[in-house]
């Protein structure tokens, strides 16, 4: 099993780690811990195996900044414990994330359910730095831990009749509050889904970690989908079950309000969500310091690549 560091060409050297904040990953830890959020790692033992065996290769500092790990990891979207941004952070702390098993389903030629050690054996991990952006109109820069999704589909064989992949969140009420709001217009759990061209692409990954950790139980421990071209919401957390389907599966936010978010939700500027712009972007973090730092949005998320699974597709009407 190895570590490397790959950066996808559209990734600017302003976005990479400035080589400061990964010189020593035993310093950093010490100063995420007195932050108060090393309580929040989640004990994964094989994801800690992985990272501490193997040393960073930082790329130098430039003239971006990634975000900040504590603001990344104490603002953000689970609606699995609450709809308030620090909620995740506060209440994630009581989810088990061991032991942890994926169910493989549907079109397969190898089905079943896996426990994490066996799914991942042998699996090289990579540092992905990707921007984050939210249907929100905020955004973020993240350093990502994992590897290509395809990885796995390809370990069960798929059929030649999958067109789709359907991923499913870990339902868990006694340990994820959201879950049993009577609040919640969200039907869980929460799931997901990419068609198979998308699934395959090499910018989609499953993550296991970032900011040279392990992933935080608010973060969507211990895997996660990251899909950068689109909305944030597409790259569900904590997932328990990988299907490959025929038809098109059914999406937590297309079900809840289909027309505000529809299947595909590729960052498009052009799209206006209905009730704001998607034309620009909030890059956190913001304050009175240094502004909102609002940016324009691209096409894609500036992934400009991915453009070619969309070709002769109407984005206004598959949004």
């Amino acid at each position: 099993m190895s570590f490397v560091i790959k950066t996808p060409a559209d990734v600017r050297p302003s976005e990479i780690t400035p080589e400061t904040v990964y010189r020593s990953r035993r310093q950093f830890m010490h100063g995420v811990g007195a932050a108060g959020l090393a309580a929040s790692m989640p004990a994964v033992s094989l994801g800690r195996e992985w990272l501490d065996s193997n040393g960073f290769k930082p790329a130098p500092p430039s003239d971006e900044t990634i975000t900040p790990r504590g603001y990344a990891t104490s603002f953000n979207n689970f609606y699995e414990f609450g709809t308030d941004k620090n909620d995740p952070a506060e209440l994630s702390n009581r989810l088990t994330t061991e032991p942890w098993s994926v169910e493989i389903a549907g079109l397969v030629g190898k089905p079943g359910t896996y426990a994490i050690e066996d799914l991942m054996a042998g699996v090289d991990l990579e540092e992905r730095i990707y921007r984050l952006r939210c249907v929100e109109a905020w955004s973020m820069v993240i350093p990502w831990i994992g590897f290509p999704l395809k990885t796995i589909l390809d370990r069960f064989d798929p059929l030649g009749s999958a067109k789709y992949v359907a991923f499913t969140t870990l339902y868990r009420p006694e340990e994820m509050p959201g879950q049993r709001s009577y609040f919640s217009s969200i039907k869980y759990p929460y799931v997901e889904g990419l068609r198979l061209d998308e699934a395959y692409h090499p910018l989609a990954i499953i993550a296991v970690g970032m900011y040279g950790q392990v992933l935080p139980n608010q973060n969507g421990a211990p895997l996660r989908l990251v899909v950068p071209w689109k909305y944030g919401f597409k790259s569900i957390k904590s997932i328990v079950r990988i299907e490959l389907t025929e038809t098109k599966p059914p999406t937590t936010w297309n079900i809840s309000a289909s027309n505000e978010y529809g299947f595909y939700a590729n960052v498009n500027p052009t799209v206006s969500h209905p009730r704001w712009s998607q034309g620009s972007e909030r890059r956190l973090p913001s304050s009175l310091f240094n502004g909102n730092r609002k940016i324009s949005t691209r096409m894609y998320n500036g992934y400009d690549e991915v453009a070619g699974l969309y070709t002769g597709m109407n984005l206004r009407v598959n949004y």
